[in-house]
């Protein structure tokens, strides 16, 4: 982890804002743009450069091919296509699924040490295909799944705790989705149980799951797309990986046997370092927080399909 050497693959408007989360951090020694439109991605690299002079020293490339990608530390894979109005989101998984089975391998064959972080939708599905089909030390791939998610929930209590929400501990878990749900049972601020604090009332955290759970459509409907928030929550996880900070997050990790799954990657809290997502921290759930993980898991594998012949 001496290189610092990051790939950012797919460079729509979630990429691109997280590469440049990640250039104004200065966390990058070397930041990689890998899309298909290399033209346009001469030109984000020359306005990249341009901030140099305020910022760090890290070299920005404009990939020509895989063998741009060499040794790089963290893959960040945001390559996919959105939803079209009336498709399936099984039709998006399987499509989705095509374009990284056709442009992930030959990257990580160039940095077979690295770690992927998979940022594309259905996220839970493409990150279990992608630990399947690229075979690496378990940790080593993991998804963003319920990170921003979790950040939203948090933003949302603390109006109504007025407390900062980096002080805020409540997880949303399970699908990155319609079936993801808030563990509350186990929720506390500063150490005092969430529902603990006066005028903090289920309908009250309920309220502020519902806010969350709207905010992509909010956002969507306002301007077309979410891309800010996701971009400074994958700048937070790499460099987490990048200075093994070992902190907690909800990502998406193909699960074998914890909390009682296997052949599933659904969001559960991890400790985030050097190795990717070092170790799964299996919360206590409520009898209802266990039966919203049980749907979540159900749907998640009837969107996937038939099991991958990986």
């Amino acid at each position: 982890m001496n290189v610092n050497k990051i790939t950012v693959v797919g460079c729509g408007r979630v990429g691109l804002t997280a590469a440049y989360a990640l250039l104004l951090r200065n966390i990058a020694r070397q930041l990689v743009l890998y899309d298909r439109d290399l033209e346009r991605m001469k030109g984000e690299q020359l306005e990249f450069q341009h901030s140099l002079a305020f910022l760090g020293t890290t070299t920005i490339t404009a990939a020509t091919g895989p063998a741009d990608v060499r040794d790089s530390d963290v893959i960040v894979f945001t390559a996919g296509v959105a939803q079209q109005p009336g498709e399936s989101r099984l039709s998006l998984a399987q499509r989705n699924i095509k374009i990284l089975e056709e442009t992930l391998p030959p990257l990580v064959e160039q940095s077979p040490q690295s770690i992927v972080i998979i940022v594309a939708n259905p996220v839970d599905i493409l990150t279990h295909h992608a630990t399947q089909l690229l075979r690496l030390p378990r940790g080593r791939v993991f998804g963003s799944g319920t990170s921003l998610d979790t950040a939203r929930f948090r933003f949302h209590l603390s109006e109504l705790l007025h407390i900062s929400p980096k002080n805020i501990h409540a997880y949303i878990l399970g699908e990155h989705g319609d079936s993801s749900f808030p563990v509350v049972s186990s929720a506390d601020v500063g150490g005092r149980p969430l529902l603990a604090f006066p005028g903090v009332t289920p309908e009250a955290v309920q309220a502020a799951y519902e806010k969350t759970r709207a905010a992509a459509g909010t956002i969507i409907a306002a301007k077309g797309s979410t891309y800010y928030a996701i971009g400074v929550a994958i700048s937070q996880l790499v460099s987490t990986v990048l200075r093994d900070s070992k902190r907690i997050y909800p990502v998406s990790f193909s699960l074998d046997g914890e909390f009682g799954y296997r052949d599933v990657a659904i969001s559960v809290p991890c400790v985030i370092g050097k190795g990717g997502a070092e170790k799964i921290i299996e919360i206590a759930l409520s009898p209802d927080e266990k039966n919203q993980m049980d749907a979540s898991v159900k749907l998640l594998k009837q969107l996937a399909g038939p099991p991958s012949p990986i």
